[in-house]
C-alpha cells in the first residue's frame, strides 16, 4: 500500500498552479500589448491625447491646448477644436483664473469674440482693476459631457479658481450619444469609457487609422437621419451619462481647490420650430388620415389669421396622437397669437422636447443641470440661464432676440448671461478684492469689446447662410427665420473709418486682447493687407504658431 502511494504523482503536478493560470491568461497578453504600445510611440506612431502641450508665448513657458485632443471623438478628417489658448505656466500673484467648459454655445459660436466669457472678462477687468483675470474659453462644436469631463481633468492642475460649466445641447448628437454619426451611439457609460480609453492608445489609433477613411464635416445636415424620439429607450443611456459626467467634472473642479458655477442652458423656443417630428408609434392608417387632415384644416385656418379656430384643429389632432413635435408647435404658436403666452410656453417647450433632431437640450437635461448644482453642500452654485432669458424675454418665451436660431446666443443674449455670471464670480472673491459688484452696462461692454455695425451685419450674414442648409431648410417656420436674419445682416449704416476707429479704442485700453486684434485684422483686410497682417501678426502670441490672413495666406 505505501508504494502504490509512493507511485502516484503529486497534486501539483496534476494542474498547472492557479497562478501560473493567472499570469499565461492575464499578464502575457497584458505585457505583449504593453510592449506593442511602447513600440508604436518610439516609433513615432500615433499621438498624445493630452489636453495640454507645453509651449511659449513671447518668450514664456505656457500650455497650449493639443490639436490632437479631440481626435478620439471624432471620425478621421473630422475633428473640431476650440479656439486655441495658452494658459501661461506660472500663475502671476493676484491672478484669478476661470475655465469655462462646454459646447459651441459657450464658445460662443458663431463668433467667440463676443462669447459670454468675453462679456464677464469685460466686466471683471472694469469693475476688478486689482486683479488680473485670465478667462479661459474652451468651448468647441459638436462636443458632449464625454468629452468636457477630460477636458476639465486636463485643466485641473492649471491653478484653477473657477469653471463655468454650460453644458448639456449635444447629449444625444455628440460623442456616444444617441443619435451621433461621430462614434458608435447609445452607449452605456462603462462601453463608452472603454472606447475613449481604446482610442486614445497608440494600438487603438493605428487601428482605427487602418479601417476608416476620411470624412468631411457638414454641420449638422450630417444628423439628418439620426433622429430620435423622446421615448426611445437609448434616452435614459443619455440622461444617465450626462448626469454622472456632471458629478464626475464638478468633483474634479471641486478637487482642484476651484469653485464651479453650472448653468442651465436657454435654448430657442419661440422662434425655432422642431427640426424633424415622429408619429406616435404604431398609428393606425385611419387615424394617420384624421389627424392629417384635422391639422391640414387648421393650418389653413392659421394663415387665414383665425389662431383661436385652428387651435380647434390642432387640439383635435393631438387627442390622435401628441408625440409629433411640428404640431405641438403650431398649438404653441396659436396660443401664442392669442396672448396666452403660459400656455403657448408650455407648448413651445413640448415641441423642442420632442424634435426628433435633438440638437437643443431639452427639459430632463436642465433638471439634471438644477439637481446636480444642488445637491453639492458647498463650492457649487447654480445660474439658471433659462429662467434668466425667459424673464428677460417680452413674452416670457425665450426666442430671436436673445437666439439666433436653436441654441447660439445673440450679444444681447450673452450680455444677460455674463452678468448673471459676474453676480456669481463676485461673490467668490476675497474680501480684500476692492471693486464695484455693480455689473458694467451693455453699451459699454459693446464698446470694450468693438462690437460694431459691421460685426453685427456679419454675423447675422453668417447665421443667413447656415439657414439655408438643412436641417434649418424643413423647419416649420423657415421663411419667417430667413426674413428676421436678412435684415440684420443688410450691410451697415457705418463707414469704415468710424468702424477702424471703434476698434482703435478699444484696442487702446486693451493692448494684449489677442481677439480684438484678430477681429481688427479680419476688418482691415479689406482695405489695407499690410495693416491687417500686422494685427493678425499681434494677435497670435504663441511662439511658433504660424499666422493667417483670411484668404489663407501664411504671413508667420
Amino acid at each position: 500500500m505505501n508504494s502504490e502511494l509512493e507511485a502516484e504523482p503529486p497534486a501539483a503536478h496534476k494542474r498547472p498552479h492557479w497562478a501560473l493560470v493567472v499570469i499565461a491568461a492575464v499578464f502575457v497578453p497584458l505585457l505583449v500589448l504593453g510592449v506593442l504600445e511602447l513600440g508604436l510611440r518610439l516609433a513615432g506612431v500615433g499621438y498624445s491625447t493630452d489636453l495640454l502641450v507645453p509651449c511659449t508665448i513671447r518668450g514664456t513657458p505656457a500650455n497650449c491646448y493639443n490639436l490632437f485632443f479631440a481626435a478620439p471623438f471624432f471620425p478621421a478628417g473630422m475633428v473640431q477644436t476650440p479656439r486655441l489658448y495658452a494658459i501661461p505656466a506660472t500663475k502671476q500673484p493676484g491672478t484669478y483664473r476661470i475655465f469655462v467648459l462646454g459646447e459651441s454655445a459657450a464658445m460662443g459660436d458663431p463668433d467667440s469674440a463676443y462669447a459670454f466669457s468675453r462679456y464677464l472678462e469685460v466686466m471683471l477687468r472694469e469693475r476688478y482693476p486689482s486683479l488680473k483675470f485670465e478667462v479661459v474659453n474652451t468651448g468647441s462644436v459638436a462636443i458632449n459631457s464625454h468629452v468636457v469631463l477630460p477636458i476639465a481633468a486636463g485643466l485641473a492642475s492649471q491653478q484653477p479658481d473657477l469653471f463655468i460649466i454650460y453644458s448639456g445641447n449635444n447629449e444625444v448628437v455628440g460623442p456616444y450619444g444617441a443619435g451621433t454619426m461621430l462614434t458608435s451611439a447609445g452607449m452605456s457609460m462603462p462601453l463608452a469609457r472603454a472606447s475613449m480609453l481604446y482610442h486614445s492608445t497608440r494600438i487603438g489609433q493605428f487601428l482605427t487609422k487602418l479601417g476608416t477613411q476620411k470624412q468631411e464635416w457638414r454641420g449638422m445636415e450630417m444628423f439628418l437621419d439620426k433622429q430620435v424620439p423622446l421615448t426611445s429607450p437609448s434616452m435614459k443611456y443619455v440622461y444617465a451619462n450626462y448626469e454622472q459626467n456632471l458629478r464626475e467634472t464638478i468633483a474634479v473642479a471641486r478637487k482642484s481647490g476651484a469653485k464651479v458655477i453650472v448653468s442651465t442652458v436657454a435654448t430657442n423656443l419661440r422662434d425655432c420650430a422642431p427640426f424633424a417630428s415622429l408619429h406616435k408609434e404604431g398609428l393606425k392608417q385611419d387615424l394617420l388620415n384624421s389627424w392629417t387632415m384635422l391639422v391640414q384644416h387648421g393650418d389653413s385656418l392659421e394663415n387665414a389669421n383665425s389662431p383661436a379656430e385652428a387651435l380647434k384643429q390642432y387640439l383635435a389632432a393631438a387627442k390622435i396622437d401628441d408625440d409629433y413635435a411640428e404640431l405641438e408647435f403650431r398649438i404653441a404658436r396659436s396660443y401664442w397669437s392669442m396672448a396666452n403666452y403660459k400656455s403657448a410656453r408650455e407648448h413651445f417647450s413640448r415641441a423642442r422636447d420632442l424634435d426628433a433632431l435633438r440638437f437643443r437640450a431639452d427639459s430632463r437635461i436642465n433638471e439634471i443641470n438644477r439637481s446636480v448644482a444642488g445637491s453639492f453642500a458647498n463650492g457649487v452654485a447654480l445660474v439658471d440661464a433659462e429662467k434668466i432669458l425667459s424673464d428677460a424675454s417680452p413674452d416670457g418665451i425665450i426666442g430671436g432676440e436673445f437666439i439666433y436660431e436653436h441654441v447660439h446666443l445673440t450679444p444681447e443674449g450673452g450680455y444677460l448671461l455674463a452678468r448673471a455670471m459676474f453676480q456669481q464670480v463676485a461673490k467668490n472673491l476675497s474680501p480684500d478684492a476692492a471693486g464695484n459688484s455693480d455689473p458694467v452696462s451693455e453699451a459699454d461692454c459693446e464698446r470694450f469689446l468693438a462690437l460694431t455695425r459691421y460685426d453685427r451685419a456679419r454675423l447675422a450674414s453668417e447665421m443667413l447662410n447656415r439657414l439655408q442648409k438643412p436641417p434649418f431648410t424643413t423647419q416649420l417656420n423657415h421663411s419667417e427665420q430667413l426674413f428676421r436674419m436678412a435684415a440684420k445682416a443688410q450691410s451697415p449704416d457705418e463707414l469704415p473709418n468710424d468702424t477702424a476707429a471703434l476698434y482703435q479704442w478699444a484696442i487702446a485700453r486693451d493692448p494684449d486682447d489677442a481677439m480684438l486684434r484678430l477681429r481688427f485684422g479680419t476688418f482691415l483686410y479689406a482695405y489695407n493687407r499690410a495693416a491687417a497682417a500686422e494685427q493678425m501678426a499681434l494677435a497670435q502670441p504663441w511662439d511658433g504658431y504660424p499666422v493667417f490672413l483670411p484668404d489663407g495666406t501664411q504671413i508667420r
